[in-house]
């Protein structure tokens, strides 16, 4: 007789769980509300059933495994700040050039690793305007390069046990069932032929993937740096002078520095500071040392260069590539335009005679009037309302001087180059060392997992890598209430008999067939419903069922588990199966059709090499 009866009458309490299930799915089609008030209200409304009580409705938030999760998204946070997922998109262009298939394979081999140990979302979202950038300078259109990038970062869910909620979620009801979990590498030998397959199949399929490069931009771009150095003509002005060992400055305060020459203007001064390099405002109180380099902007070409550097003993650096004009210093130094007010102090004053830097550290490179430039001249133009200036300096001054209350300019747009700017950019070895050690505390499992993370995030703020704020805002606390919300789900239908009708089912569609088309029916019913609910919800409804099957088989319930958690990161097939796949429908110009037909063939692909793979490391 079927769990939905109890002998003569139906199992009501069944019922009244499936129904609310199904409301949930509905709610979550929908997207009305959002996905963590669905979990709440799930959470507010099973106590009413009496199934379960309020403090097995709220277990959620005391799993140890949604502390982890939380925690991921920090430890994930302190590798953005630091920019070392930037610079691994930076060194993908340089290794690359502008060769398609080698882009694609790097790109994708470093989106898998990387997400590996952090957040696929949040490495889609700092991958994007790397790719982006890629695409500018290689002319290769967005829409070849984000798809890839999304499959990759699914991918990379399939790599290591931390590296997609789903994972954890799964592992978690092996834990709750009395079962020993997954190691942290379990996951990998399945995840590593999962990426192998991806790249051939890119490298074919690449071409069903429309090139949309043509597509009209509706939104206007923001300058660059580099956009106002040509724009004020500044490619020949800067220099950096190198205190040398005889120099008379050595020791002597900053203020020993006679810059009463017109046009002269000392942007900050350049330190070796154990292994990496400073950048300091120039203040009076500064004791200048041997190796310092005075970074300077010569405005007015009729200083005598050389006299100054020979008067204090200076030597003048070649200017590589890389460096010209401080585009190497965007993390410290910045510009920005700002038009003159009616009310401004600066009306009627020449830029010399203004000393807008004494007042509030930056300096006036340039002056823009509506006929043009001010080239040689503008450092004696008398500055007129509607004026346009080009302002630089340190970050925190440029701010500071938009915030001043006596209205000496309004800012216009700051450039690009501000989005990228990273919080901890100097600590990137500091993040990558605790990365490690944490990743060696899990792997040789000397502490439980929450604990290695949890004491790595401390690292992290113990050194400057992350703030209290943040961590707060690292942390995806929809997806955590969303998961919270899913959880008592499990248990309720396991206790209603839910899990064992579900079991059932699948076990007499299978029949007496081998366990691996077992496998098979359950890696495509959990892809499956992952196109309508979130992979995370799919893994908590699926996990006790693949386990309860694999029971009821007499099997081991490992390869049942993993057939679970591979198809639940399977979310390739619409642009809405995942965040992951949504944030790269804008960038890419893509459209729903675009995922169907990339995504379906490859998903079929990995259903096949689970069902093939899966009994092969982890044995009936």
């Amino acid at each position: 007789m079927s769990d939905l009866f109890y002998l003569d009458h139906w199992n009501w309490e069944l019922l009244l769980v499936l129904g609310l299930l199904f409301s949930a799915i509905i709610m979550f089609i929908q997207n009305k509300p959002r996905m963590d008030a669905v979990g709440m209200i799930m959470i507010a409304v099973l106590p009413f059933t009496g199934i379960l009580s309020i403090d097995e409705a709220l277990t959620g938030f005391s799993d140890p495994n949604i502390v982890l999760i939380a925690l991921l998204f920090v430890l994930g946070e302190g590798l953005v700040r630091t920019g070392v997922a930037r610079d691994i998109g930076d060194w993908i262009y340089k290794k690359a050039g502008n060769q398609e298939i080698k882009l694609l394979m790097l790109l994708m081999v470093a989106v898998a690793g990387l997400g590996s140990v952090m957040s696929s979302t949040a490495i889609v979202a700092i991958f994007i305007p790397v790719v982006l950038r890629i695409s500018s300078n290689t002319g290769i259109s967005p829409s070849k390069l984000m798809m890839p990038l999304s499959f990759a970062a699914l991918i990379s869910g399939m790599m290591t046990l931390i590296s997609t909620a789903p994972n954890l979620v799964v592992n978690s009801e092996l834990v709750r069932q009395g079962l020993d979990g997954f190691s942290f590498f379990a996951i990998t030998p399945f995840g590593v032929a999962i990426l192998l397959i991806g790249l051939g199949y890119m490298v074919f399929a690449r071409k069903l993937i429309p090139d949309r490069s043509a597509g009209k931009k509706s939104k206007k771009k923001r300058p660059t740096i580099d956009d106002w150095i040509e724009k004020y003509k500044l490619r020949q002005r800067q220099y950096r002078l190198e205190v040398q060992e005889a120099s008379t400055l050595v020791g002597m305060n900053f203020d020993a520095l006679d810059f009463s020459e017109r046009g002269l203007h000392l942007f900050a001064i350049e330190r070796k500071d154990r292994r990496q390099t400073v950048f300091h405002r120039p203040n009076k109180q500064m004791a200048l040392q041997v190796g310092d380099v005075l970074l300077l902007d010569v405005a007015d070409q009729g200083v005598q260069l050389s006299k100054f550097t020979k008067q204090y003993g200076l030597k003048r650096l070649l200017l590589t590539d890389r460096k010209r004009y401080m585009t190497d210093l965007s993390q410290e130094l910045g510009m920005t335009e700002a038009i003159i007010p009616v009310n401004s102090p600066l009306v009627g004053q020449t830029i010399h005679d203004a000393r807008v830097r004494s007042d509030s550290g930056v300096t006036v490179l340039g002056l823009w009037r509506a006929d043009g430039l001010m080239e040689d001249t503008f450092l004696d133009e008398e500055i007129k309302v509607g004026d346009t200036l080009l302002i630089a300096g340190f970050w925190d001054d440029i701010k500071r001087f938009q915030q001043d209350d006596r209205s000496y300019v309004v800012l216009l747009h700051l450039p690009a180059e501000f989005d990228d700017k990273l919080p901890a950019h100097t600590k990137g070895i500091q993040a990558i060392v605790i990365l490690a050690l944490v990743v060696g505390a899990m792997v040789t499992g000397i502490m439980p997992n929450v604990l290695a993370v949890l004491i790595g995030t401390l690292l992290m703020g113990l050194f400057r890598i992350i703030d209290m704020n943040s961590a707060y805002n690292a942390i995806s606390w929809k997806s955590l209430v969303l998961i919270v919300g899913m959880m008592p789900f499990s248990l309720a239908l396991q206790r209603t008999g839910g899990i064992e009708l579900a079991s059932d089912a699948l076990v007499s569609l299978v029949g007496d067939s081998a366990p691996r088309v077992g496998i098979g029916a359950l890696f495509l019913i959990t892809a499956l419903l992952g196109l309508f609910i979130s992979n995370t919800a799919t893994a908590v409804l699926m996990a006790p069922v693949a386990i309860s099957m694999a029971i009821e088989l007499g099997v081991s319930p490992y390869p049942f588990a993993m057939a679970v958690t591979l198809a639940a990161s399977s979310a390739f097939m619409t642009p809405v199966s995942s965040p992951v796949n949504t944030l790269v429908v804008a960038p890419g110009n893509y459209v729903f059709g675009d995922f169907v037909r990339m995504g379906v063939p490859f998903t079929i692909l990995i259903l096949i090499l689970s069902v093939f793979l899966i009994p092969v490391f982890l044995p009936f």
